[in-house]
């Protein structure tokens, strides 16, 4: 096809004339003439009759078929190509889709269709064309270019023209756009001037958009039909794409923004400032807060734009978008970021997410002074951000009287019935309850935290909240986890499946669920899982300094190094938690553990006289507590005095000293069996390992015997004498290096098993009989049996021990004996 010749006769004697010459005689076919009753129709026959005349395969190939205009000419050639002979396939070329009906032959598998996307170049075909040109970039250049062209082959071909002989062609890369000479040449050729002139004035205005739709498009031309326009575009695979399957949103080709962002710079700066504020009213009165305003701020309307932000800092935060706000106050100038004081409040949240306590501080003091002279309904917004942000620095500093005060303000719902402020008493009450549960599981109120977090977690799911369900779920896996490291499971678990559906696997928020279930499973010697887990911790926490987290961070970091006795490693990282904790203003709920494994591990290391200093600047209370009491029991073992250690564990295996979890009064037994050991006393030895075993079966833990080094004693224990079997086995593979099976997901068989089963369960790993379980459980034994049948069909066993690994793999014997 001819640009010049779109017209539906010349296409069709030009289309006859070439099948005509395939004859091959050397004779030339006289070409057909133009007459003014022409029938395309007829032609489409004509043709098709040449065609089936010829004896060889024929090839058809017709090229710019978008340059024709008529639609009985896209009628006829749907006549001709739903009736091509077996020996001919024809080609069409074109840069928008066609109305041709060709769904048969699609159907029916004849028909081939490549589009815009299968012509992208790859990375890989990207570098392949530079390599055969003689250019050398590196990896990252390459993906630069790749990305500022989306693969568009004659972008690269131009990109590749303008790159030979360079002197520096990785700065040229960097700085790579439409505004390049030969890209906005070619642009402004073959696409831009090719357009009418209301075409181009709607892509030059709405150029300083990201992303367009009608709507705001008739907005800034000040005409409708703009949707119309943009969907046509798109089909003429004019560098328009769709962004939503309803094509309501649309976007311009990375080339093509730069070139019209330019032009629009060149021919009407003037309008610019005007087309931003248009845009940013729309975008605010539409919820697009942070689109807004980048509007504002183009438009140099600092004040307004410090103004919006503030405002909506609230919201945000609650929808977890501490890193657009982070993003917006940088684009801030510096004076504009000191000199207004409505941005300290956006300033004191990004300072809280990162844990800069001390300066969040600053800034929220700075936002308090200024409050009063607010203008309503600024004020009323401004007291409630102040409100929370006084809660959550509370909160992140361990402090519970002040998060209480600050939780009961909150609680109280605001004055008035409108649905804005409807929402916002919902959204406070939230807020509160999370960091109630927060502060209390952090000071030893498991029961309170749990309740007020679980509370939270409903309620954010109820109004629509996922962000603040997935803080409250992350949260209520560390509640839960002293008590029981099953349930924490399950809560973490929830709050990390909640965070991938909606992006936020790596989330500052997500933290505490992460580094909880990798304690969890530190503790049951699942090490590998735990370092995974670690890993996205890390991520998540990058820009995170708060020293709640990272006590917790860095203690499961020594855990794990512990358990894989780096013991070096392991001081390490429970001295950096032993000094995050310090700067917490009351003490965390792991405090003790983590002085009393760090000193523990001094000992273990040598540093015996190190390890007694630290445990004397605690000071009492502290000293008396079940972990304080074991790190002077390892102290004393390592010195050689296995008596002194006997009197020390004393008192936490008769749970006289108190201790934040069993796994205390576990290692208290070990340290128990290595003093009997020492003093040659086997038999009493065996004794405190079998309990220690015992204690450990519910929740299956196995770092206190790795940590302890145990595996003598345990060498030592005939397996066939032992109740706990099973995990004494699993505990000597982990000492020996064997990493423990993976478990399966408990959710399925834990809805099947009735809690009465669940019961009956937890016996089987014992050596308990029958009978001696319904004593155990007050039940006769015709009870117990039907119970065991069920649980042996419902597990898919045979037998008690396939019964009791079939309950390990899915997790369900973490609760314990019901006593």
């Amino acid at each position: 096809m001819q640009r010049d010749q779109p017209d539906a006769q010349t296409f069709w004697i030009a289309l006859l004339t070439a099948v005509r010459g395939l004859s091959g005689d050397g004779v030339a076919a006289e070409p057909p003439t133009a007459s003014p009753d022409f029938s395309g129709a007829l032609m489409a026959d004509r043709v098709l009759t040449e065609l089936a005349g010829q004896t060889g395969p024929v090839r058809l190939v017709i090229d710019d078929v978008h340059e024709l205009a008529s639609p009985e000419t896209f009628t006829d050639l749907t006549r001709l190509l739903t009736g091509l002979p077996p020996h001919v396939h024809a080609v069409l070329a074109t840069r928008r889709d066609l109305p041709l009906r060709l769904h048969r032959l699609r159907l029916a598998g004849q028909l081939a269709e490549l589009r815009a996307a299968d012509l992208r170049f790859s990375q890989d075909e990207t570098r392949a064309l530079l390599t055969a040109a003689g250019i050398t970039l590196s990896d990252a250049a390459v993906a630069r270019l790749h990305e500022r062209t989306e693969g568009w082959a004659a972008g690269l071909r131009l990109a590749v023209l303008s790159l030979v002989g360079r002197p520096d062609p990785e700065r040229f890369v960097a700085d790579f756009g439409g505004s390049n000479r030969t890209v906005a040449e070619y642009l402004l050729a073959e696409m831009l001037e090719r357009q009418p002139q209301e075409v181009q004035d709607l892509l030059l205005r709405t150029s300083i958009l990201h992303r367009v739709n009608g709507e705001l498009a008739d907005l800034l031309t000040g005409r409708p039909g703009a949707e119309r326009v943009l969907l046509a575009l798109e089909d003429a695979n004019a560098f328009v794409v769709s962004l939503d399957p309803e094509r309501t949103w649309f976007r311009y080709h990375h080339l093509l923004s730069d070139l019209l962002r330019l032009e629009l710079r060149r021919i009407r700066p003037d309008e610019m400032p005007a087309l931003h504020r248009r845009a940013a009213g729309w975008l605010t009165a539409h919820g697009m807060v942070a689109e807004a305003v980048r509007h504002l701020q183009s438009a140099g309307d600092w004040t307004e734009a410090a103004v919006l932000l503030a405002d909506h800092s609230f919201g945000m935060m609650l929808d977890g978008r501490e890193e657009t706000m982070q993003a917006l106050l940088e684009t801030f100038p510096e004076q504009a970021r000191t000199g207004f004081p409505e941005l300290s409040v956006v300033r004191t949240m990004v300072d809280l997410v990162h844990g800069r306590l001390e300066e969040a501080a600053a800034h929220l003091a700075v936002t308090d002074a200024c409050s009063s002279s607010a203008p309503e309904p600024s004020r009323r917004r401004l007291r409630t951000a102040i409100a929370a942000l006084n809660l959550s620095l509370a909160r992140r500093r361990g402090d519970l009287a002040e998060v209480t005060r600050h939780a009961e303000f909150l609680d109280s719902p605001p004055a008035g019935e409108t649905d804005e402020e409807i929402a916002l008493g919902s959204d406070l009450r939230v807020l509160a309850l999370m960091n109630l549960g927060t502060v209390e599981a952090w000071a030893l109120k498991h029961s309170d935290g749990v309740r007020h977090l679980q509370e939270g977690a409903d309620l954010a799911r109820k109004i629509g909240r996922p962000y603040l369900e997935v803080a409250c779920l992350a949260q209520l896996g560390f509640a839960s986890k002293l008590p029981d490291f099953t349930h924490a499971r399950r809560y973490c678990e929830q709050a990390i499946a909640l965070a991938e559906e909606h992006g936020w696997d790596t989330a500052t928020v997500l933290a505490p669920a992460l580094v909880t279930l990798a304690m969890s499973m530190a503790w049951s010697g699942e090490f590998d899982s735990a370092e995974h887990l670690l890993r996205r911790a890390d991520i998540a926490l990058h820009a995170d300094s708060g020293p709640g987290i990272g006590t917790l961070l860095h203690l499961a970091k020594g855990m794990l190094h512990a358990g894989r006795g780096q013991e070096p490693e392991a001081e390490r990282e429970f001295a950096e938690a032993h000094t995050l904790q310090s700067r917490l203003s009351h003490p965390h709920a792991l405090a003790d553990l983590v002085t009393g494994w760090l000193a523990a591990t001094r000992a273990r290391l040598g540093s015996s006289a190190e390890a007694r200093a630290l445990l004397a600047a605690a000071g009492n209370p502290p000293a008396e507590s079940g972990e304080f009491h074991n790190a002077h029991a390892v102290i004393h073992l390592a010195e050689g005095d296995p008596s002194a250690a006997l009197t020390e564990a004393g008192p936490v295996v008769d749970r006289t000293a108190s201790s934040i979890h069993v796994a205390t009064v576990v290692e208290a037994h070990l340290l128990t069996a290595l003093a009997h050991r020492a003093l040659g006393e086997h038999d009493q030895a065996r004794e405190s390992a079998e309990r220690a075993l015992e204690l450990a079966e519910p929740q299956r833990l196995v770092l206190p015997f790795v940590m302890a080094d145990a595996g003598v004693l345990l060498e030592a224990a005939p397996r066939r004498q032992s109740a706990h079997a099973a995990l004494l086995t699993d505990i000597l593979d982990v000492i020996h290096g064997t990493p423990p099976a993976t478990k399966a997901s408990p959710a399925t068989a834990a809805q099947e098993l009735s809690p009465t089963e669940l019961r009956v369960l937890r016996y089987l790993p014992t050596n308990l009989s029958r009978p001696e379980i319904a004593g155990e459980l007050s039940v006769s034994v015709n009870t117990v049996n039907t119970h065991v049948r069920n649980i042996y069909a419902k597990l898919q066993a045979t037998d008690r021990s396939s019964a009791v690994r079939r309950a390990r793999e899915l997790q369900l014997l973490g609760g314990g004996p019901a006593r």
